[in-house]
């Protein structure tokens, strides 16, 4: 027998359409495949079980380490990365201004005040410790819930970062918004592990 498992938001109309046509080809059409006189559907919603909410969680969190890590290890080399995307003819007109008159910035600020770029440095670390801070939740994530919910508060803080700083260091519109998408594509993940992880507190109980 087949057995259809579709999701909670399958509207009721459907199933009742889905219904009455299967009784009216039985009933009337005994030539159609028998088969589809017995299909079955069932509404119940399937459960995951907790090792399989605690294997989706460990994905996602690793997910968010990797993301971590990679935004802090390329904040290291920042003049040789601009250096590239300056050199090539992959943007907009607009945006490849942006970025040449940023390479010219960093570059003349490193040539003349190499100390500044320390500063980013330690950009790239506090990435780094942050990641570190999740290998928590990945060992044990009902207990460390709320390093996944100061991960959360993290990203939404993004935003007024983004519009309240950019205007004053004169950073573009359109550039505020790619630097909002760290935010929204932290965020995801982060709630998905909320999520999952409420439902192994509530099977534990």
């Amino acid at each position: 027998m087949l057995i259809f498992r579709p999701k909670k938001n399958l509207s009721r109309a459907f199933a009742r359409f889905f219904f009455a046509s299967r009784r009216l080809y039985a009933n009337n059409y005994p030539i159609v495949p028998a088969a589809f006189a017995r299909i079955n559907i069932n509404f119940t919603p399937i459960m995951q079980t907790e090792p399989q909410l605690r294997k989706k969680v460990k994905t996602w969190i690793i997910v968010f380490i990797i993301g971590l890590v990679l935004s802090g290890v390329t904040a290291f080399p920042i003049e040789t990365e601009l250096a590239c995307l300056a050199n090539v003819n992959i943007f907009p007109a607009f945006m490849h201004h942006w970025i040449a008159q940023v390479y010219l910035a960093v570059k003349t600020t490193n040539q003349n005040y190499p100390y500044l770029s320390y500063g980013t440095d330690w950009l790239a670390f506090g990435h780094l410790v942050i990641a570190t801070a999740f290998i928590g939740p990945l060992r044990n994530p009902v207990k460390n819930i709320w390093i996944i919910q100061f991960g959360m508060i993290a990203c939404v803080m993004v935003f007024p970062l983004a519009f309240t700083a950019g205007p004053i260091r004169g950073i573009p519109i359109y550039w505020r918004c790619i630097d909002c998408c760290f935010g929204i594509f932290g965020f995801i993940p982060l709630y998905i592990c909320y999520r999952d992880i409420k439902k192994i507190e509530a099977l534990a109980a």
